[in-house]
């Protein structure tokens, strides 16, 4: 523990010289603007800025690049606020009862309590980081594609499990996520599936135009249809800041989505946006009040929020253990590191202990530098609320587009995000969950190809999954759950019967 403390001062005199401060609060501004516009997420910021760093030393390019990594996964949390448009997809959840705290005068309490529950998530995960790296690490390489199939279906049900609604309806909407996610180039044959000679459909439907649609544009299409337009909201001062109680009841869901988010973010592929989509779900379970998420709930944003930032350190720990990468993310990371001459690894510790330490001591820099950026900025971003809906609206649809567009400069892409809309608009109005619909598309190409991949290692047997301890450990659960939801659905009909039986008697 004293050599680690040893390193971690070698680490601050880095992190805290002048240069590498001035590079970590750049990333972090990029990173929070790169967050804040609908479509350009952490993965395009990263890949897009990554040349500007080639005239740089390694530790202040891999400091800058990780501020817009963390600051874009702060940043998307802005817009789901506010107009309900998720920068990217770990930003789905925020959507749901951030833009309810906004209708109802909270936005400035549900923006602070997201830079406040990101920084404490980020903080605590690079703790994590930085004493459980080797071992957590080894953990996530026994993870081959029979268990990441198992994790990956498990974390499907447990969404559909912990939905308030119908877990029928939940596990409809993520069976239709996975359809849309089938579109595009089959990963092990190339073979072009459902593309309908649309060339740009080759790379799938994309997360962005599908999660904006269905959750931007189908409110947009959802208020225009009422016949009087919402009250503008003017908040005070005084309103911009969360309760005490309001503080109470995101306490418990920050430190359990700061947890969960952190070793979730460590296994390979699954990062960030499971992590959030989970979190959600597990605060909704133990909430004495479920009824109340999806109308504003305190814990449906802290929860998630706290869970994508701690994911992002998560994320790092096979990376900078292993150099292995857990997703896009961190692959283009590990790249950015191998240009600039450093192998990840781990021998990185012991070889360049100036860099790893001083990157570890930049992720604690960044997240304060975070939490002083953005909680000033409160009451500047809440004024958007201000503004009356026929002039916010077009605004909004205009900025969405632009967003979806600049991408992948692809004019389907904003045709897909308006068929999303309307999509989004029809099941909104039949009481169906839109967020399992994104979970799907996301997941689709990693679970078709973990079990293609499965089968392959077993020469077509499915038993590969029961004869895999980790595997069949998390089907098992997975399993459990959906028995459990039978018997309540049972019960239920059970129930109907019974009620129906008696109002015979009654009328007889």
């Amino acid at each position: 523990m004293f050599e680690t403390l040893q390193n971690l001062a070698v680490g601050f005199s880095v992190a805290l010289s002048p240069p590498v401060l001035l590079y970590a609060f750049i990333g972090c501004v990029i990173g929070t603007l790169v967050g804040v516009l609908p479509g350009v997420g952490p993965l395009a910021g990263i890949s897009l800025l990554l040349p500007a760093t080639f005239g740089m030393d390694a530790t202040r390019a891999i400091v800058m690049l990780a501020g817009i990594y963390y600051g874009a996964m702060y940043g998307g949390s802005t817009t789901s606020i506010l107009m309900r448009i998720p920068g990217e997809a770990a930003s789905v959840m925020t959507c749901i009862d951030g833009y309810a705290m906004a209708r109802k005068g909270r936005a400035g309490a549900a923006l602070a309590i997201a830079a406040v529950g990101s920084y404490v998530a980020g903080s605590v995960s690079v703790i994590g980081l930085m004493l459980l790296a080797p071992p957590l690490a080894a953990f996530a390489l026994r993870f081959g594609p029979p268990e990441y199939f198992a994790l990956l279906l498990f974390g499907l049900l447990v969404l559909a499990y912990m939905s308030s609604g119908s877990m029928l309806k939940a596990l409809a909407m993520a069976t239709l996520g996975l359809l849309l996610g089938m579109v595009g180039i089959d990963q092990m044959s190339g073979y072009f599936r459902f593309s309908y000679g649309v060339v740009e459909l080759g790379d799938g439907l994309g997360v962005v135009p599908v999660a904006v649609g269905l959750f931007g544009l189908a409110e947009i299409l959802a208020t225009a249809g009422q016949p009087v337009a919402p009250k503008v909201i003017k908040p005070r001062l005084r309103e911009l800041l969360p309760s005490r109680e309001e503080w109470r009841e995101a306490a418990a869901p920050i430190a359990r989505g700061t947890v969960l988010g952190f070793v979730v973010g460590i296994i390979p592929g699954s990062a960030h946006v499971i992590s959030s989509f989970v979190s959600y779900a597990l605060e909704r379970k133990l909430s004495r009040r479920p009824e109340t998420f999806g109308q504003g709930a305190v814990a449906g944003v802290a929860g998630p929020e706290s869970a994508n930032n701690s994911a992002t350190s998560g994320a790092f720990v096979p990376m900078l253990a292993l150099g292995v990468p857990s997703g896009p993310i961190p692959a283009v990371m590990l790249a950015a590191m191998m240009v600039h001459g450093v192998s990840p690894g781990p021998m990185l510790i012991t070889q360049q202990p100036a860099l790893f330490w001083g990157f570890i001591a930049s992720m604690y820099v960044g997240n304060l530098v975070l939490l002083i950026l953005n909680l000033p900025l409160v009451g500047l971003f809440v004024n958007l609320l201000r503004v009356p809906y026929p002039y916010l609206y077009p605004a909004i649809l205009a900025f969405s587009i632009l967003g979806v567009y600049a991408v992948n400069g692809s004019v389907v892409d904003v045709w897909i995000m308006l068929l999303m809309g309307v999509l989004g608009y029809l099941l909104r109005k039949l009481d169906f969950e839109t967020a399992p619909i994104v979970l799907g598309v996301v997941l689709a190409p990693m679970i078709e190809l973990a079990l293609r991949q499965s089968l392959a290692m077993s020469d077509g047997h499915y038993g590969i999954f029961l004869q895999r301890p980790i595997a069949a450990t998390l089907l098992v659960v997975a399993l459990g759950m959906t028995l459990l939801s039978l018997r309540t659905f049972i019960r239920r009909s059970l129930d109907w019967r019974a009620r129906m039986s008696l109002m015979e008697k009654g009328e007889s």
